[in-house]
């Protein structure tokens, strides 16, 4: 089983973009795996984790309802503002600067074949970082993603998930919400859940900001140990760079 990860950190990408290269890789994995069930060979899969900023967008996963984005296109434009309906599981979910948005494309063979424990998992990784802040969360019951004062009329939202898996390869991931403008939490209804709350660590921490590259190095330190794995950054992150350009052209 190979358990290295290549992780690259795409700055600030435009979401079509990066959902294009996202499926490059996944498919990459997926066709690796074909062959070499097909040719009875061993070849290791490659693993990959990606960190992103998009700019201001909407996304509805295959279950969704689209009823929860309670703007019109026009109001979407007014605000610079994008829409995709996308193939993850979940509901409609917001991505914006000062947002981390985590996409790992792994092949689940090589760690264990299990997509509650693979959610669960990501889960605590984002549940173990706030704790470095001080910021207790934790999961709240039939609701994916990471929750503050979960059972209480505060309940609040602070991280979203929403994966896609075929053939044990896993695609998009988490948001985790550190700098985030909470006002675009209310053009939708989050996640499909009303009457729930959305917050940012910044505002739970009472502070103007949080440095980002801080937060992503904790998110790596808890994923490595969590997954037992071998986290390497992209030495080519131009050229990859230069990928997701042309696979959103």
């Amino acid at each position: 089983m190979n358990k290295i990860v290549s992780v690259q950190d795409l700055g600030l990408k435009d979401y079509k973009q990066t959902w294009a290269y996202q499926e490059s890789l996944f498919d990459a994995i997926v066709d690796s795996k074909i062959s070499n069930r097909r040719e009875g060979t061993f070849h290791p899969t490659p693993n990959h984790f990606l960190f992103v900023e998009h700019p201001h967008v909407y996304t509805l996963g295959k279950s969704g309802d689209l009823e929860n984005l309670l703007i019109s296109e026009k109001q979407l434009a007014e605000k610079g503002a994008t829409f995709y309906k996308v193939n993850r599981g979940g509901d409609i979910t917001y991505h914006g600067p000062g947002q981390i948005v985590g996409y790992p494309i792994l092949d689940l063979d090589n760690f264990f074949t299990d997509i509650h424990k693979y959610l669960r998992l990501l889960e605590e990784v984002i549940i173990l970082t706030l704790a470095d802040y001080g910021v207790v969360a934790s999961r709240s019951a039939g609701e994916t993603g990471v929750w503050l004062d979960v059972g209480t009329p505060f309940a609040r939202k602070i991280c979203a998930m929403g994966v896609r898996a075929s053939r044990w390869v896993t695609m998009h991931g988490f948001a985790l919400n550190v700098n985030a403008d909470l006002g675009y939490f209310d053009n939708m209804i989050p996640c499909g859940i009303k009457g729930k709350a959305v917050t940012s660590l910044h505002v739970e921490l009472g502070v103007g900001s949080v440095n980002m590259d801080e937060v992503k190095s904790k998110i790596k330190t808890h994923f490595a140990a969590l997954f037992e794995a071998e986290l390497r950054e992209s030495s080519d992150l131009l050229q990859n760079r230069a990928t997701i350009d042309r696979a959103g052209a």
